[in-house]
């Protein structure tokens, strides 16, 4: 169960951020106020406290703030992340988690890491390796994990932008898929949540204290975790979808 979460309000420099989708065009930084406000109002309905930052209108992807640490329930390990453009936002979060926790740790170079690569499975961590992830900063990881009693395990990507673009994990065995994950082995244990490719970007959604909260707009996504046995919740993520930026990616979950 999760108590807390921790989100940055989009600055005014969002549309600049990084994007592999600018055929969906720019975003409309009002639309992602309003909607940044919804998402924080969605997690809020999940029971959690919103720590709500500043924006930081140096770092236009910097409301992505999953991506700068991964916290864990017995440390937190601030990243390093693979865009060059983002590596400074480390900075913008290591002081605010300082606060919080006690246990601290660091990727160094040659080490790349964004934590939508990492997806947590109990007390074991699935770290893609992609275009932002190298096997350096996976295997630093990995050491930092079970040096506090975790585990983790790498998983290689071919097609999606970061591992949770198309795995999202929803307790009780229960695991979204879609893509290149569906017949890849590593995953085969879990009972899987089929997410049509057409519905590809909704594989990217968050289990908060036995709500699903997945993007606006994905109805057969909806349908087949409602018949799992979840609650969905629905939320307007569109303009972050121009920024190849999902439900997961805008906020820190502890």
């Amino acid at each position: 169960m999760f108590s807390n979460a921790i989100v940055r309000v989009p600055g005014k420099s969002l549309i600049n951020g990084l994007s592999d989708s600018k055929d969906l065009g720019l975003p409309n930084y009002d639309n992602a106020i309003i909607q940044h406000k919804s998402y924080v109002e969605a997690l809020k309905s999940c029971g959690l406290k919103v720590n709500v930052l500043k924006p930081c209108e140096e770092y236009p992807d910097s409301t992505f703030i999953e991506d700068v640490a991964l916290v864990t329930p017995e440390c937190v390990i601030i990243t390093r992340p693979g865009a060059p453009t983002r590596r400074d936002e480390v900075s913008q979060i290591d002081s605010v988690l300082r606060k919080e926790f006690m246990n601290i740790e660091f990727i160094e170079a040659p080490g790349t890491i964004e934590a939508g690569d990492i997806m947590m499975v109990g007390s074991h961590y699935y770290i893609g390796l992609s275009a932002r992830t190298n096997i350096y900063g996976a295997e630093q990881i990995i050491k930092l994990l079970k040096k506090y009693g975790l585990t983790g395990s790498t998983v290689e990507l071919n097609d999606v932008l970061h591992l949770k673009t198309g795995l999202s994990y929803l307790e009780d065995n229960k695991l979204v898929i879609c893509g290149e994950f569906i017949n890849d082995p590593t995953f085969a244990q879990y009972d899987f949540i089929e997410i049509p490719v057409e519905e590809s970007y909704a594989a990217n959604c968050i289990w908060v204290n036995d709500t699903v909260i997945i993007p606006l707009g994905y109805p057969l996504t909806k349908a087949k975790i409602s018949n799992a046995g979840f609650r969905v919740l629905e939320v307007d993520v569109s303009e972050y979808k121009k920024l190849d930026g999902g439900l997961s990616c805008l906020s820190l979950r502890y």
